[in-house]
């Protein structure tokens, strides 16, 4: 084999892993949100987070939402 072949092999190779890698991290979440947000809400059920917030602060509100 020549040698572009063997880099071109290579960098395939190397490009194929990386986004093998990378799918379960940011590819994944996106196409399927409503697996972590079950999650979230799971993990999360047991804190009232107005007794958490620090400093006496509003609990983060919606700013583009209607009052």
């Amino acid at each position: 084999m020549s040698n572009k072949v063997k880099t071109g092999i290579f960098i395939a190779g190397f490009t194929a892993f990386t986004l093998a890698a990378l799918y379960p991290v940011v590819v994944f979440p996106k196409l399927h949100p409503e697996v972590y947000k079950e999650i979230q809400k799971e993990t999360r059920k047991d804190i009232k987070q107005e007794d958490i917030q620090p400093g006496n602060m509003k609990v983060w509100s919606d700013p583009f939402s209607r009052k």
